[in-house]
């Protein structure tokens, strides 16, 4: 249920939370596990400055994973999101639970994600978001699809087309241009 461009833009413009799953959106959805059972993952680096120019524009972030991961609290720590939920396999009941602690308002909030597990999530939400290689139910729930895949640039996408949609990312991108 994809939203048409210009509903879809009066949305984004109301957003002040994003709220990211990691695996399959942050990551690729590889989990590399070594003999001794530590876990690595490979983020991107270009998403992860979406993360920091979204941050200055003036949008909060928040990660929900069913998973839990020192991985994903060393590098979300890094870039300085403050609200992360780890181990949380119910996502809509987080969902509700995040709204209510950081006083947003199901309509200034999107939800990230990839995989059926997200749907509830993306239900609780004004804008709920599929990565491109999302799996086939969540592609047909979600009201914006991105064009990149998931841990290949789709979160510095949806960051830019947030900014965009506010306004403000000109003014982000013409910082670089001007040092």
């Amino acid at each position: 249920m994809p939203l048409p461009p210009e509903t879809l833009k009066e949305h984004q413009r109301r957003i002040r939370l994003l709220i990211l799953d990691v695996d399959g959106v942050l990551t690729d959805g590889s989990l590399f596990l070594g003999d001794a059972g530590e876990e690595y993952k490979a983020f991107n680096s270009r998403d992860g400055h979406g993360i920091r120019m979204a941050q200055q524009g003036g949008l909060e972030l928040a990660i929900l994973t069913g998973r839990s991961s020192e991985v994903v609290l060393h590098r979300m720590r890094d870039l300085g999101v403050e609200h992360i939920l780890q181990g949380r396999r119910e996502k809509g009941d987080a969902v509700t639970e995040l709204l209510a602690q950081s006083g947003y308002q199901p309509e200034h909030a999107a939800f990230v994600g990839d995989d059926v597990v997200d749907l509830p999530a993306m239900r609780r939400v004004s804008l709920g978001i599929a990565v491109a290689d999302a799996h086939p139910l969540v592609l047909e729930n979600a009201h914006w699809v991105t064009a990149a895949p998931g841990g290949r640039g789709a979160v510095r996408e949806i960051c830019e087309q947030l900014l965009a949609a506010r306004g403000s990312l000109e003014k982000i991108l013409d910082a670089y241009l001007r040092h």
